[in-house]
């Protein structure tokens, strides 16, 4: 049923499809956690040369680790750190080609080599945020921003803020 991107199949299809299976996953669960954990597995489960997609959280000012796929990762992130917290700090998307080249870049896998991180603004308020490394660089585009925005905006709608 999910298998990893394909060459042959454009991106704003494959996206579209992950869309539509996401909307599928989370109806009719009233759960944060196992529709966040569902979402990071299905990317995972579609995306090809990722090495790591999850969400951080925002709580207490920082941001916590949430449901993921891949390699164990920082717990805590604070608020203008890294991408995550430039992310945060600015509530705009963000493409990184080279994370090494990223000022104060946070080195949780060193396999990492670019990153694509999408806030969650939920009623104007900052929720989290989706993470997705590669070990590729240049892994990410304007196209991958685009629909990862638009899988954000779906996944809002199943996301209780009094959970």
């Amino acid at each position: 049923m999910f298998t990893k991107l394909e060459s042959s199949k454009n991106k704003p299809e494959m996206y579209e499809t992950i869309i539509n299976q996401l909307k599928y996953l989370l109806e009719d669960v009233n759960d944060n956690i196992t529709n966040l954990s569902n979402t990071s597995a299905l990317l995972n489960a579609y995306l090809k040369d990722i090495n790591w997609v999850g969400f951080y959280l925002f709580k207490n000012n920082e941001l916590l680790l949430g449901p993921f796929q891949g390699l164990p990762a920082c717990t805590k992130i604070m608020i203008g750190n890294g991408v995550c917290g430039t992310a945060a700090e600015t509530l705009q998307s963000i493409v990184v080609d080279d994370v090494d080249a990223f000022p104060g870049h946070i080195a949780c896998d060193g396999a990492s080599k670019s990153e694509i991180v999408i806030p969650i603004i939920i009623n104007n308020s900052f929720y989290g945020l989706l993470d997705i490394d590669s070990p590729i660089h240049n892994r990410f585009d304007n196209v991958d921003k685009l629909y990862l925005e638009k899988l954000i905006n779906t996944l809002i709608s199943y996301i209780s803020i009094d959970s």
